[in-house]
């Protein structure tokens, strides 16, 4: 009963989505718009530097000019991990028996191997202002990094509840940093933090923290979803 509740509570949302957006004014009608035209003249003549402070133009896009889109992207991702935690929930869950038993050289270099992945979506992560990569591919490779220990060890269950902690707090304060920037600005996710020197780590205003934050939900959301296809309700 629950599962088809999770199924269709995931089916509704869906179905509300698609509305909102095909009745909105501000939604365009699919092939109306010159993408080309409005990309040039809204944004790459734009001085990017100057009001962003990214080096990265599809960030300054993807987070900065357009990043309620982004928001909505999020949300999409965190819809999708309901409805499969709704569907898969179950009180008392182990993880699946693989069928076939690790030896210690696998659960030993996918340790190793783990924390390679980990560094990796971190620089990913925290360089997405300056070179390409960002907070979703950050996010996925630290849900790849989970899956490897998952697949690598059959006594490995990750803190599911510390996943769905994380995902709450770094999905707040993206909606939190967006609502300072319509108090202390004009409008919702405006840059209101100095854009700094080009190049530098510490620059670009808000767009890192939100990516910091968009690969920390990301991260975890997908984890979380690694976590429920590899679990089964246990036998009564």
């Amino acid at each position: 009963m629950k599962n088809l509740i999770g199924l269709l509570v995931s089916l509704l949302l869906g179905v509300l989505i698609i509305l909102t957006l095909a009745s909105s004014p501000s939604f365009p009608e699919f092939g109306s718009v010159d993408i080309n035209d409005r990309v040039a003249g809204e944004y790459l003549d734009n001085d990017n530097v100057e009001e962003v402070g990214s080096g990265n133009i599809v960030t300054a896009i993807v987070v900065g000019y357009r990043g309620f889109d982004t928001l909505g992207e999020v949300t999409v991702l965190f819809i999708s991990a309901l409805g499969i935690a709704l569907i898969f929930s179950d009180k008392k869950q182990k993880r699946l028996d693989l069928k076939f038993k690790p030896n210690f050289m696998l659960k030993t270099g996918s340790r190793i191997v783990f924390g390679i992945i980990l560094i990796t979506s971190l620089y990913i992560i925290f360089h997405g202002h300056l070179t390409p990569g960002g907070g979703f591919p950050g996010g996925v490779m630290i849900a790849s990094a989970i899956l490897l220990l998952y697949l690598a060890d059959d006594k490995f269950r990750s803190n599911i509840k510390g996943f769905k902690v994380l995902e709450g707090v770094a999905g707040s304060l993206f909606v939190i940093i967006g609502l300072l920037g319509l108090v202390i600005g004009t409008y919702f996710l405006e840059n209101f933090i100095p854009v700094g020197s080009l190049g530098e780590l510490l620059s670009a205003g808000i767009i890192p923290i939100i990516y910091m934050l968009i690969g920390l939900k990301v991260g975890s959301e997908i984890s979380g979803i690694v976590d429920n296809f590899l679990t089964e309700g246990e036998s009564a």
